[in-house]
């Protein structure tokens, strides 16, 4: 498969190293962080459109906060297998695991771009993952292990309209101790789109939030 290295010039990459030091930090309170987004999260896995029995990938897992909606649509047969960076918040994930006996879920700590999968997947949810939005060897890693026709669904903070300074206010307090690069905040699905069909992208929470949905198609587009 062709690599892609950019849509748009990217100045500041993410870099590894400050976000394992950031989640490492915000391990013990994400889960409480994250509580007032949650029925973004609840709303973009309902468009994941889950059947029982699906693979579905978590890239940027976390905690795995997603894990119980995600067992919910998927029932005993299914299998969740999360990616996540940072040993701490794949710490947190596996203690959830445990915690609640769930079978069929997996757990791998590495970055988006080289962790260690197999076999292709039926869907995969990006939630609240900019960084790996912003890194094309990634999405060439995870949709390689798709199955073509996969639904793919990406949330995350965006820029506002310019005029809306408030709204842009709080991305950037958000973005600054989530995100290692703000670059791409203005169309953050741009690289993930180059290889889904049906896109479809719109904007809620007075436009700080996006919310991508699309089907791999298979290769990347040349565009």
């Amino acid at each position: 498969m062709t690599k892609r290295t950019s849509v748009a010039t990217r100045h500041h990459p993410p870099k590894v190293d400050a976000a394992l030091e950031q989640y490492r930090l915000r391990a013990h309170g994400y889960d409480a962080e994250l509580a007032p987004f949650e029925p973004l999260r609840l709303d973009a896995i309902k468009r994941l459109q889950l059947q029982g029995g699906e693979t579905v990938l978590d890239v940027g897992c976390g905690t795995g906060l997603s894990f119980e909606p995600l067992k919910a649509a998927l029932g005993e047969r299914g299998k969740i297998i999360g990616i996540e960076l940072c040993p701490q918040m794949l710490g947190k994930a596996r203690d959830r695991v445990k915690a609640k006996g769930w079978k069929g879920v997996s757990l791998v700590n590495g970055t988006a771009d080289v962790a260690p999968l197999s076999g292709q997947a039926d869907a995969a949810i990006f939630h609240f993952t900019h960084d790996i939005l912003q890194q094309p060897e990634a999405i060439d890693h995870i949709t390689r292990h798709l199955k073509p026709g996969a639904r793919v669904v990406a949330t995350g903070l965006q820029w506002a309209a310019p005029w809306a300074w408030p709204v842009n206010l709080f991305v950037w307090g958000a973005a600054m101790y989530s995100v290692t690069t703000m670059d791409g905040l203005e169309k953050p699905w741009s690289t993930l789109a180059t290889y889904l069909q049906e896109l479809e992208v719109h904007s809620t929470w007075m436009g700080s939030i996006f919310v991508a949905t699309g089907t791999w198609s298979g290769r990347p587009s040349k565009a």
